[in-house]
């Protein structure tokens, strides 16, 4: 399998084999899942010096899917996510550090609706491989935990039993595929 340190290039964002999505709990007994049906992005890679390494994703806010019309709905509303006026989610690196063979701990800057802050992501390196129709991909997975009223996202509703319907701490996840620019 390749190294991290032996990634060079440009690469482009696969949406249709890539996942943006979140958990949550739902009144403190339940876990909801959801992701984001379209992403762009590319990254520009130096794993001989990730310090240089350029990443840039863009995520349609409207395009929010919990599987359930109703709560998309109101993920998109102002009450959340507010789609109409702050159409994008965007992330984009600082800094890029190369943990182990398999792991770089990405830094960057997370903007949801109008506030933007520092986020690290360990990205797991999935390795590389040559498609049936020649292209050069590379895969990554990884994840982190955030505090969705960090960006403003304070909607909840008390329930009669204690606790509340929306959980502050959600977990991003991230499942990558992109493929080398030409």
């Amino acid at each position: 399998m390749q190294n991290i340190k032996d990634l060079s290039g440009t690469y482009n964002l696969d949406p249709s084999h890539s996942r943006v999505g979140f958990v949550a709990r739902h009144a403190m007994i339940a876990k909801v899942r959801g992701a984001f049906n379209e992403v762009s992005g590319t990254a520009t890679i130096d794993g001989a010096n990730p310090s240089a390494t350029d990443l840039q994703v863009t995520i349609q806010t409207a395009s929010v899917d919990t599987r359930d019309a109703n709560r998309d709905g109101h993920l998109t509303s102002p009450d959340f996510f507010d789609a109409a006026t702050y159409p994008t989610i965007t992330f984009k690196a600082t800094s890029a550090e190369i943990v182990d063979d398999e792991t770089v701990a990405v830094t960057g800057d997370l903007t949801i609706k109008d506030t933007t802050r520092p986020v690290v992501v360990p990205f797991i390196f999935g390795g590389s491989a040559k498609d049936p129709f020649g292209n050069e991909r590379i895969g990554f997975e990884g994840q982190v935990t955030v505090n969705r009223k960090d960006w403003g996202l304070t909607w909840n509703a008390a329930l009669e039993t204690g606790g509340v319907l929306v959980s502050d701490k959600v977990t991003l996840e991230l499942e990558v595929s992109a493929v080398k620019a030409a």
